[in-house]
């Protein structure tokens, strides 16, 4: 093996399984099929047994090892059924599903306030609680990937549910990388503005797309596969000195002041 092909193997995920949640649809999609392209056999997690057999097929049909994960991310219970029966042990565990409640705070009542932090937050650590304790009986180690956002640490009017959730998964990331390493390796993406099915109704609004072309530097929309090429990395051997780090991948809106 040659030098450069030695180099290029520290990205690859031969002989590991990776569970990213929510992922038959935008990022989550995107990230599923980029571990397939490296090797790794991947569970397609999601909530609609049709929709996760026509990714799952999709993937096994381009001569990737794909798998369904039928269940909903957000059930604790749900969860540790799944993660007890799997054929694969997982190696890599990527947190991608999550909520959104964009409105203002005078009309989230603490019930939903909390719920968006239950489904973005609480039950990522339950799942990733799960998970370490697994790779801990199996004694392997492994990779834990969250995607957070940029609203995480920052804030825009009408959405502070979210806010508060991304920020707190964002700390979160942290403290799991110091409570379980060194078995477990464990980064965060933080997106900006992404072309998904959850920001559909903005792609065209003309008041968006004037702020996206005047504060992003790359002055435009990034695309779901954009952000496969990170959790890869993030996930492989390359990033093996890397561990409670947020890569923010927003084309530079967050640094332009």
């Amino acid at each position: 093996m040659n030098r450069l092909n030695k180099d290029v193997s520290k990205f690859r995920l031969d002989g590991q399984a990776a569970l990213v949640t929510g992922s038959t649809r935008g990022i989550g999609w995107a990230i599923a099929r980029g571990m397939a392209e490296y090797g790794s056999t991947v569970y397609v997690n999601g909530r609609d047994k049709k929709v996760m057999a026509a990714r799952c097929k999709n993937l096994i049909d381009l001569g990737y090892d794909a798998k369904p994960a039928l269940f909903d991310a957000t059930n604790i219970e749900a969860i540790n059924r799944f993660l007890d029966r799997t054929e694969t042990p997982i190696d890599i565990l990527v947190n991608n599903a999550a909520i959104r409640l964009r409105k203002p705070l005078n009309e989230i009542s603490p019930k939903a306030f909390s719920e968006v932090l239950d489904a973005n937050l609480t039950s990522i650590y339950a799942i990733s609680r799960s998970f370490a304790a697994r790779l801990e009986d199996q004694q392997t180690n492994g990779s834990l990937i969250n995607i957070t956002s940029i609203a995480g640490p920052r804030a825009r009017p009408g959405d502070p549910a979210y806010t508060a959730a991304k920020g707190g998964l964002e700390a979160l990331t942290r403290s799991l990388a110091v409570e379980l390493a060194p078995k477990v390796r464990c980064n965060a993406i933080a997106p900006g503005y992404f072309a998904t099915d959850a920001n559909a109704a903005y792609l065209h609004n003309e008041e968006v797309k004037q702020f996206v072309e005047s504060r992003i530097p790359l002055k435009r929309w990034g695309q779901p596969e954009e952000i496969a090429g990170a959790a890869v990395f993030l996930a492989s051997n390359a990033s093996s000195y890397i561990t409670g780090h947020t890569l923010v991948i927003d084309a530079g809106l967050t640094i332009l002041f």
